[in-house]
């Protein structure tokens, strides 16, 4: 016959022993209440099986007792009579009365059977209740449970009448058969303890732990699906314990992090509507540039004038545009390190800055000439147009505090085996309200107008480098401070 050939075919041919495919396998699972109750039950059981050895051993020594209590009146009885003038069936009847087959006397010079059967038996065990301890009494008490069928034994106890001890053997069978029915009544009487207590601590469990827990669970499964969906935020119950806490911490998580995807995607939108534009945009803003150099030329006063105004303004815009798509970028290229010249890069920053329509702003080169740093020149510059673009705008938008001559400086030295690079101006300062998020790109703008990317751009590539970059602390006047810490990398 052909071989089936089909859909089918793999699993009709598959051997019954051959294990399942993967995605026919089923896990049993085993809920987070059930391992509770389960775990309950087995705590219960085995704190209760520590109790139950102890008690049926104190409970095999009564009942031990109360045979050799029996013991002593039948051997008053005994002892009282003339010697052999005690009938047998006399013997008899009090040695089943005691449940013993013999009754002796240890004197202190002898030892009396004051009664016994016709045939002693052989003794299996010797149980002294005057001198056992704990652990013999457990033993001896497994031993009678779980010992085959009519053991003899002799148990020894205090006697009367000034004799040592007194020693009867008896039959286990009865105290063994006593003590297995008392075993099932605990045991019935346990496990209907067990299985309340459990069902107690479980619900109690499941009303303040569970029920919370699984709450929280399922808000997070729901705002897993869709993390951008406010409404889907836990609403805290206001508990005042540890649950409590947790729930007030997600919402706050969650809240934070709908607010992030939600920023990040409309950044990702203005990414993608940028990358569109900036051809044409670039293109038109060079045309018009073109056309501002021609007014540069103007015969006509007014047209002269203001031609360095439109240029610088087109300029802004063109390098406003170049920000934006430099940062877009999904990874900054790694700095390629080398030597250089801090003094000359600083330089190099001001000429590109300080066109002829800036030359009101004056820029300080404080760095000194031998200062070498090692780095990537190409970040570096872009750090320092950056943060020298933002003083020189900062000022020519408010002027310089108490009207001062407008000034930008940058300053260097070692300090702390660190190589500090500061810039400074005398602007207005920087507000409170732009502090808190100065680095971050499009919140950190305190001029209207700016695209607050300058400063995410610096903070990014000294990052890169090692270093870092602070806003030194001070009040909303007079100036700006900014400190780029660098590591000396072999200097």
């Amino acid at each position: 016959m052909d071989a089936k050939v089909g859909p089918g075919a793999a699993t009709e041919a598959l051997p019954l022993d051959a294990p399942l495919p993967r995605e026919r396998q089923r896990t049993v699972r085993i809920g987070l209440i059930s391992r509770v109750l389960l775990g309950t039950l087995a705590l219960i059981l085995l704190v209760q099986v520590a109790v139950f050895v102890p008690w049926m051993a104190t409970f095999r020594n009564y009942r031990l007792r109360d045979q050799l209590s029996a013991a002593y009146i039948a051997a008053l009885v005994l002892d009282a009579a003339p010697d052999e003038m005690v009938p047998e069936p006399l013997k008899n009847d009090l040695l089943t009365s005691v449940g013993a087959q013999s009754i002796a006397l240890k004197l202190p010079s002898s030892r009396r059977l004051l009664a016994s059967t016709d045939m002693p038996p052989s003794v299996d065990e010797r149980y002294d209740l005057r001198t056992a301890t704990p652990i013999e009494s457990m033993m001896s008490a497994l031993r009678t449970l779980f010992g085959h069928q009519g053991r003899t034994i002799s148990v020894v106890g205090d006697a009367p009448m000034g004799a040592e001890y007194i020693d009867i053997t008896i039959d286990e069978t009865a105290l063994r058969n006593a003590m297995w029915t008392r075993s099932i009544n605990v045991l019935l009487v346990s496990l209907t303890l067990s299985v309340l207590l459990a069902a107690l601590a479980v619900a109690t469990l499941h009303i303040f732990v569970l029920r919370p827990v699984r709450r929280l669970t399922d808000n997070l499964k729901r705002f897993g699906e869709d993390p951008e969906d406010p409404t889907r935020i836990i609403e805290p119950s206001g508990r005042l314990h540890e649950i409590g806490d947790a729930e007030m911490a997600l919402a706050g998580m969650q809240t934070t992090l709908v607010d992030e995807l939600r920023q990040k995607k409309h950044l990702a939108a203005l990414g993608l509507a940028v990358a569109k534009i900036n051809h044409d945009l670039r293109n038109m803003l060079s045309t018009a540039q073109l056309l501002s150099d021609r007014l540069a030329s103007s015969s006509d006063p007014l047209v002269r004038s203001i031609g360095p105004k439109l240029i610088a303004t087109l300029d802004r815009a063109i390098s406003y545009c170049q920000s934006t798509l430099t940062y877009g970028r999904a990874v900054e290229s790694a700095p390629q390190f080398g030597q250089l010249g801090l003094r000359a890069l600083v330089d190099e920053a001001f000429e590109t800055v300080a066109p002829h329509s800036h030359q009101r702003v004056t820029l300080d080169n404080g760095v000194d000439g031998n200062m070498k740093i090692v780095a990537d020149g190409e970040q570096m510059l872009r750090v320092l147009l950056n943060m020298c673009r933002n003083s020189i705008e900062a000022l020519e938008a408010a002027g310089a505090f108490n009207g001062e001559d407008p000034r930008v400086s940058v300053t260097s030295r070692r300090e702390d085996n660190k190589i500090i690079i500061e810039i400074t101006d005398n602007g207005p300062g920087v507000p409170a309200r732009a502090r808190a998020a100065m680095f971050e790109a499009f919140r950190g703008s305190a001029r209207s107008g700016g695209t607050g990317l300058g400063l995410a751009i610096a903070a990014e590539i000294v990052h890169a480098h090692g270093g870092d970059i602070i806003l030194l602390p001070q009040d909303d006047g007079p100036g700006a401070t900014f400190r780029i810490m660098l590591p000396p990398r072999g200097l």
